[in-house]
């Protein structure tokens, strides 16, 4: 079994998370519980930081805090010096309720409101990540009303779009975010932008994909957006500042997931863009990159208990969980793979393959399909890995079940940072009928 971070087995033969038994943490906090392993969030956050610094090339790295937002992981953000991406009002109040400081502060987003925006020009956060023309617009109305100047960057589309191992080089033209690099659209997006007194366009954004495991599609993304740099340097007579070439940086889920490090993403995107620019005449801008997953993924692990099981003859077992779809909907969604352990054994031989069913009143909830474990009954208690991304983030109340709290383990000391839900909190905000 590969074991994450300070992912280890303690004396009394149970898993052990940031020198924590897992065992005990359920007996303290409950299940399920999210558990997060610090000291790999910070290794994760450092890596991505160093190389940058190695190189001497002015950059920020912003957390993608759709990924994981709540007030303790993005007071650990601020503490490792990173910048922070919000994609929302909600992910902005955290942030600013966190104390984090508003000037690092990079507001992403499709569709964002008015009052979105205003709270956001409000805050003096450092920059907004302009999406399309609408919204060109509206902050410009709201921009000219409240006499505030905002630095911005444009998001366009570089006609790349890359998934694990594949990268397809036309066909993302077709996308909700962001202005089109090869049909004009980046351009008079620019040109509108560099002509109103209010936006000091410090550059260019995009985002190629997610979950991938090579640098290719963000070298040929670089490639493709210098080249209208270039081009932009000569006929608009700008030149841009700031170049972010998103996240997406792929972790290991399962044993087919080959990542590859921190260091690696940074140093060939960082070599790339300086031999781009400089080939034609560039200023080489400043990088900024945006990993989410990669910073948080692999540090969660997800404890639940065992509860009842299901054989059908011939074909499968079931081992049914307290948690499923409404504390991780990625498997119902869109078909993720993990792996587990029982906590309480996790050498133990697997003496039988069984398949993870969730608790919601729905056939699709499922959490891990044919796992091979060691026999298990109730009370076990079942770890499933690699939760730390867009588990608590896209928890749900389906059937009315509570979110499960969130502890952070470091140096062996458990520290709560979101308390599970109540029944009383599920009906707090309802209003009777009369």
């Amino acid at each position: 079994m590969y074991f994450y971070g300070s992912t280890d087995v303690n004396k009394n033969g149970n898993l052990e998370i940031g020198g924590v038994d897992a065992v005990e943490l359920t007996r303290q906090f409950g299940t399920p519980l999210y558990v997060y392993d610090v000291a790999l969030m910070r290794e994760r956050a450092r890596g991505f930081k160093q190389t940058f610094e190695d190189l001497n090339v002015k950059a920020q790295v912003a957390y993608a805090s759709k990924a994981f937002s709540t007030v303790a992981m993005i007071q650990l953000a601020e503490e490792e010096g990173l910048s922070l991406d919000v994609v929302s009002g909600g992910e902005l109040y955290t942030a600013i309720v966190a104390g984090f400081p508003v000037e690092r502060i990079h507001f992403h987003g499709n569709n964002k409101s008015r009052e979105e925006l205003e709270m956001a020009l409000d805050q003096g956060i450092g920059c907004i990540v302009v999406d399309n023309f609408s919204e060109m617009e509206l902050l410009q109305t709201i921009c000219q009303e409240k006499n505030v100047k905002v630095s911005i960057l444009l998001r366009v589309t570089p006609g790349i779009e890359a998934h694990t191992h594949d990268y397809i080089l036309t066909g993302q033209e077709d996308s909700k975010f962001g202005f089109d690099l090869q049909n004009g659209q980046a351009e008079e997006a620019l040109k509108t932008a560099i002509g109103f007194d209010y936006f000091d366009v410090l550059g260019l954004h995009c985002h190629i994909g997610s979950q991938i495991f090579e640098t290719t599609g963000f070298l040929l993304a670089a490639q493709k957006i210098v080249e209208k740099m270039a081009y932009w340097k000569t006929e608009l007579s700008f030149e841009a500042k700031v170049l972010n070439l998103g996240g997406g940086f792929g972790i290991r889920y399962t044993k087919e997931d080959e990542p590859i490090p921190p260091s690696q993403y940074v140093g060939e995107i960082i070599t790339e863009v300086k031999n781009l620019t400089k080939q034609r005449s560039l200023t080489m801008p400043e990088i900024w990159i945006e990993p989410g997953r990669s910073l948080v993924g692999d540090a969660g692990i997800t404890l639940y208990k065992v509860g009842s099981s299901k054989e059908v003859p011939g074909v499968r077992k079931y081992l049914a969980v307290d948690g499923g779809m409404s504390d991780n909907i990625r498997p119902a969604l869109y078909q993720a793979k993990y792996e587990a352990v029982l906590a309480n054994k996790p050498l133990a031989k697997a003496s039988e393959t069984v398949s993870i069913a969730g608790k919601c009143c729905e056939s699709g909830d499922m959490l891990i399909w044919d796992l091979p474990l060691p026999e298990a009954g109730e009370e076990d208690i079942l770890a499933v890995f690699c939760t730390g991304a867009y588990g608590y983030s896209m928890s749900n109340n389906y059937n009315r079940i509570p979110r499960p709290a969130v502890v952070f383990v470091e140096n062996g000391k458990a520290t709560l940072v979101v308390k599970r839900e109540s029944y009383e909190d599920l009906v707090r905000l309802d209003l009777p009928l009369k």
